[in-house]
């Protein structure tokens, strides 16, 4: 997801991602990008020490890591961090806050990664070229594998009420690729994929697949840093919480909403289509009153 040129109408996430757009970074260095990003705002008072903490790499990884981004340095990342206005010193902590317990402390890191989608949303613009792609084509096949094979089916299930023809893969095995395949003989022209760690080898392999096939790969992962990444024609990240045993995934759910209302817009009759549905419903008395 790009950020707009001007600095000041998007949030510090959306800045630090336009900064290391464009670089090719190890999984190691991504890893550390992820981590700046995710604490933007106090990304430019940390050191080099406490940056890899929070990543969990060496020390000189993170030098490394801003020479590959063309700086000298940590320090020289660090000061551009700062003229960028990325971040402001973060809050003192208050009372409450260290009286919450693990599960209050996982709702409200969910809460801060919706803040993070919205910061990034403040440019629609990939949003909203990822959505004409995806209403364009016909069929249209939805891909989520184990842990993010639900929020491909969510998706595909309110997709499937606007748009003519949508194809859930959701299980993996040998017949994924030539679900691929019939979807693009069928005239796909776009694969819509969600990916979230941890991500199945198989999935690699799906997305390879796909691009022989001709499909342009959109994806919706945890971060614009995960290895799907180099896979995929279009990115939208939105990250997931891991404060609890399980990943948690209110973000990519209210990513994956955002572009379908989007695509919504691109398809000529799709308030017609629901209008009919709706009629349908009602006559056999689907939902309860």
């Amino acid at each position: 997801m790009t950020a707009t040129d001007d600095a000041g109408s998007v949030g510090p996430s959306a800045r630090l991602l336009q900064l290391f757009e464009g670089h090719r970074l190890t999984p190691t260095q991504r890893r550390i990008a992820h981590s700046l990003v995710r604490h933007a705002t106090e990304a430019p008072f940390l050191s080099s020490v406490e940056v890899a903490e929070l990543a969990g790499v060496s020390q000189p990884s993170v030098t490394r890591f801003a020479v590959a981004l063309g700086y000298d340095g940590y320090p020289a990342l660090r000061k551009q961090l700062r003229e960028l206005g990325a971040g402001e010193p973060a809050a003192p902590e208050s009372p409450d806050d260290a009286v919450r317990n693990e599960h209050q402390q996982a709702v409200l890191a969910e809460i801060a990664h919706l803040r993070h989608l919205a910061e990034l949303l403040a440019d629609p613009g990939p949003v909203l070229r990822a959505a004409r792609m995806l209403a364009a084509s016909r069929p249209l096949p939805v891909l989520g594998l184990r842990a993010a094979s639900a929020q491909a089916r969510g998706f595909a299930y309110f997709a499937g009420k606007v748009h003519p023809d949508i194809r859930l893969i959701d299980e993996g095995g040998s017949m994924l690729t030539d679900r691929l395949e019939q979807a693009a003989a069928a005239g796909a022209s776009a694969l819509l994929c969600f990916a979230l760690p941890r991500y199945p080898r198989e999935l690699m392999d799906a997305l390879t697949a796909a691009r022989e096939c001709g499909l342009t790969v959109l994806t919706v992962a945890d971060s614009a840093f995960a290895p799907v990444a180099k896979l995929s024609d279009v990115l939208l990240p939105a990250a997931v919480g891991t404060g609890l045993v399980f990943d948690t995934a209110c973000a990519p759910m209210m990513l994956g909403r955002v572009l379908l209302q989007a695509m919504c817009d691109e398809l000529p009759g799709a308030e017609a289509r629901l209008e009919s549905i709706e009629q349908s419903a009602t006559a056999r008395g689907l939902f309860l009153e």
